[in-house]
């Protein structure tokens, strides 16, 4: 260790180094044997860093990239992550820098809610974010299922497919259908980054009178998705919906056997139980799992009577 760390906002000539740091951090921890190789097929910092500049930092030592953070605005709930530093650099300070300026971040949003996604089994990761004031949730399994078969379903469009000039009115159809599970929350932003980066689509459930369900989903390699795989970034329907919410599901199923996708990734909070047994009614099996943190100690969109599909990560 020689100079001090210096934390700055991220620029686009940041990105392949971040995204070094991003798989070399998580294939080490994960136990990778070849962490240069590890996920080249996802596309999640570029992704996040275009779809909001503001909430992406970077560390420096001596004009050398060590780590980075990212976060996600929703309205009422900032989520931060993926924080990643370099393996090198680990039990150096950096991480704790870099959730004090993300968290300034957040403060200047004013969210209702700041949460994020940790590994249970890491008393590092609890302890960090703990002195921040984050209190562990419920776990979140990230749980996959093979695409089935299936057939195009009626009342169900595609945000790709919605006239520009009617794309704002579904916007705000989209932000009041999920401030009923949790006040001012709101995807706007993540959808159009969908439809502008080219990322996947945005399926919108028509209902018998308000919208009723939308999943923001990943699609193929260079997205968060990956190679081969349907990732639902976030999906919802409005509270106590169960019929809804399994209506939902065939319509991913739907879009992911139409786009070629050969698996489905989702995460579940298990503090949603109605919503996590019906995934794994349908054949969604966990691989990682994490937890939950929030701050305040609130439980957010964590209940029972929510039917929402997220993954912090």
């Amino acid at each position: 260790m020689t100079g001090d760390i210096v934390v700055r906002p991220m620029t686009a000539g940041d990105l392949a180094d971040a995204t070094r740091i991003f798989r070399s951090a998580f294939g080490t921890f994960l136990g990778v044997p070849d962490v240069g190789r590890f996920r080249l097929d996802l596309g999640t910092i570029e992704a996040r860093f275009k779809t909001d500049k503001g909430t992406a930092l970077v560390a420096e030592r001596d004009g050398k990239l060590v780590g980075s953070v990212m976060a996600m605005d929703w309205g009422s709930q900032f989520i931060v992550g993926p924080l990643t530093v370099d393996p090198a650099c680990w039990n150096q300070g950096v991480a704790r820098l870099l959730t004090a300026e993300i968290l300034a971040v957040a403060e200047r949003r004013n969210p209702r809610l700041v949460s994020l996604f940790t590994f249970p089994q890491s008393a590092t990761h609890l302890r960090l974010y703990g002195n921040f004031g984050f209190a562990p949730m419920f776990l979140t399994p990230v749980m996959e299922k093979p695409v089935g078969s299936a057939t195009p379903l009626q009342r169900m469009r595609l945000f790709s497919t919605v006239p520009r000039i009617e794309q704002a009115a579904v916007l705000d159809e989209s932000r009041d259908l999920t401030d009923a599970s949790f006040a001012g929350l709101d995807l706007r932003q993540e959808i159009r980054a969908v439809e502008e980066q080219h990322l996947g689509d945005t399926i919108l459930l028509d209902g018998a009178g308000p919208l009723a369900g939308i999943a923001l989903c990943h699609i193929g390699a260079g997205t968060e998705a990956g190679d081969g795989a349907l990732f639902v970034k976030f999906a919802a329907v409005r509270p106590s919906a169960p019929d809804e919410f399994e209506r939902l599901l065939d319509a991913v199923d739907a879009l992911a056997a139409e786009r070629g996708a050969q698996r489905i990734a989702a995460g579940v909070n298990t503090g949603r139980r109605d919503a996590h047994r019906r995934m794994l009614a349908r054949g969604f099996r966990a691989g990682l799992v994490g937890v939950a943190m929030h701050r305040p100690d609130m439980a957010g969109t964590l209940r029972p009577d929510v039917y929402i599909i997220d993954d912090w990560r």
